[in-house]
């Protein structure tokens, strides 16, 4: 930015109003709230996508379900497949102690611990998706924001013009050239807002869909006591898919 776009914000600074100002201070709180959500939760799934196929290997190969959820939780304890399958296991425990009450005689093992998984899963994605909401808002009204403070910028440099009578085309251009600055700034705003929602909605569906997928093995195995003989194969294709899905992006 050289010294003359630094000294026409400044003056366009100095001679707005209190909305003019109010609208340009909002446009920088997005600002702000954006990178840090953007650092915030692209460390949170760096962070689940390097846990996630550790604690499932992790699972898998304990010889028993309660140490499986112990290295699961040694290892990953904040992975949404230790947060499930902590949950199934505790669900499953739970289950076992009300052979012959009323939970037991209403619910079977299989529909109880379906409700608890899907209870798990359903926390887990609020979790992952907590701040996406506010990226995808920043990036839908941080250009009209822009925008509403380019138009009033305008009016009020007008105004401040047919006061003093000097209408030439430079005493005009100077004014409105520096309102403008605010539609930039609004759109500067919104591109990484957009760019991030996108880039953290497709990790987290492909994070949800290998959830899901451990999920029903997990299923499986609490309901059989057995392990699936094709969960490994599964996860091979999983990875296989994850594989694709990064060198395409």
């Amino acid at each position: 930015m050289d010294t003359t776009t630094s000294s026409g914000l400044l003056i366009f600074w100095l001679q707005t109003d209190v909305i003019g100002k109010t609208t340009a201070f909002l446009l920088f709180s997005m600002s702000l709230l954006t990178w840090y959500l953007i650092f915030s939760k692209g460390v949170q799934m760096w962070s689940v996508r390097r846990q996630s196929d550790r604690a499932v290997d992790e699972f898998w190969n304990a010889p028993d379900l309660a140490g499986a959820v112990m290295q699961m939780q040694q290892v990953a304890p904040d992975s949404p497949f230790t947060i499930t399958a902590t949950e199934g296991a505790n669900a499953r425990a739970h289950h076992e102690r009300h052979v012959g009450d009323k939970l037991a005689e209403t619910l079977n093992l299989s529909e109880f611990l379906t409700r608890a998984i899907r209870r798990a899963i359903g926390r887990v994605t609020a979790r992952l998706d907590a701040g996406l909401t506010v990226l995808a808002s920043i990036g839908a009204t941080a250009p009209f924001v822009g925008l509403f403070g380019t138009v009033w910028g305008i009016y009020h440099a007008l105004v401040g013009i047919g006061i003093s009578g000097q209408s030439t085309i430079d005493k005009v251009a100077g004014p409105v050239g520096e309102a403008l600055i605010m539609t930039a700034f609004g759109i500067a705003v919104a591109v990484p807002a957009v760019l991030a929602y996108n880039t953290l909605t497709r990790i987290n569906r492909s994070t949800l869909s290998e959830l899901d997928a451990f999920a029903h093995d997990l299923h499986a195995y609490l309901t059989t006591g057995a392990r699936l003989s094709v969960h490994d194969a599964s996860r091979a294709e999983a990875r296989s898919s994850k594989k694709k899905s990064r060198g395409a992006a």
